[in-house]
């Protein structure tokens, strides 16, 4: 039996993960998270903790004693205004590494990070080079280096970063492309098109799991961006999820989105949200295309196409609508 601690469990990530993970009888998966799971059945495998709260971090663990830890417990959201907001991310994975380190049964862990360690469009030179353009990835930035300062010797560590991951059970914001292009709202940006690096939940879930599975030199110490290894173009993959639902989307002018994002921006300032701003348009209109191949390595063969992930997440959301 594997003994699996997965923390943030009852996130998107999460959720996908232990469904992956539940059909084998031979794990034993406990979630911790300060929010109930998404699906009522799993609650016999959670624990309500906060993992800022050290003392109840550690009494969990102890009991517990996992094999292997997958740590995805964070605060993911882009509204907080200072690093304070973020300690989730920050002091939580402080207090986890300090309870492993005193918790000889783990063999592995895999920390997750984001691609918002650096700003989109921006090609780091290393896994040491940081160029955030958020709060969020700025805590981001500080959970890598409080990781690698820690540096433990105790287990194999690896750290992840999620590209822009989507499917069943996912939220916003990608969760709202899919149902502004199903409600008829989207449009292509006249003859702007850009690519980006995206990933269907199953691809990530493969990733993850090849990492644990893999070699310790291959995989100790190291980083990997998680997504599909052909880059997206987002007019293509836009018109996709169109003709699942049998809707052909317009071609209207770009300069008519730059005004719509400059009115969102003003709305904004009153507290109003408007789904388009110049922050937002900018990052759907900036490739956004990450290095692959070194969790290609170890994972070369993803399991899902983009054309099969749109049929099932849109048969998710309409059987969760």
């Amino acid at each position: 039996m594997k003994k699996i601690l997965i923390t943030g469990g009852s996130g998107f990530i999460g959720t996908n993960l232990i469904e992956s993970l539940i059909d084998n009888t031979e794990n034993s998966i406990l979630n911790i998270d300060n929010e109930t799971p998404k699906i009522q059945e799993r609650n016999n495998i959670w624990q309500n903790v906060d993992i800022r709260d050290l003392e109840a971090l550690s009494n969990s663990i102890e009991v517990f004693k996992p094999e292997l830890v997958i740590h995805l417990a964070a605060r993911t959201d882009l509204d907080g205004k200072t690093l304070k907001d973020y300690d989730a991310n920050t002091k939580g994975v402080s207090n986890l590494l300090a309870v492993l380190k005193e918790t000889p049964s783990v063999k592995r862990v895999v920390f997750a990070s984001s691609m918002y360690v650096c700003e989109p469009g921006y090609s780091p030179k290393s896994f040491d080079d940081y160029a955030p353009h958020t709060v969020y990835g700025e805590s981001k930035v500080l959970t890598e280096k409080i990781i690698k300062e820690e540096n433990p010797s105790e287990y194999t560590w690896s750290i992840i970063r999620p590209t822009s991951i989507w499917g069943p059970w996912f939220g916003e914001p990608y969760a709202n492309f899919f149902n502004i292009v199903r409600s008829g709202k989207y449009f292509h940006m006249g003859e702007r098109a850009c690519s980006k690096t995206y990933g269907y939940i199953d691809n990530a879930l493969y990733q993850i799991m090849s990492i644990v599975e893999a070699e310790q030199e291959k995989v100790n110490k190291k980083i990997f961006y998680l997504g599909d290894y052909t880059p997206y173009p987002i007019s293509e993959w836009a018109d996709e999820i169109a003709k699942e639902i049998g809707i052909k989307i317009p071609r209207i002018p770009f300069f008519l989105f730059r005004f719509a994002g400059w009115g969102g921006d003003i709305l904004k300032t009153v507290g109003i949200k408007f789904p388009m701003t110049s922050f937002r348009l900018k990052n759907m209109t900036t490739d956004n295309i990450h290095d692959l191949f070194p969790i290609q390595e170890i994972a070369p063969n993803l399991p899902i196409s983009r054309i099969v992930g749109v049929k099932k997440t849109m048969k998710w959301i309409n059987s969760t609508n």
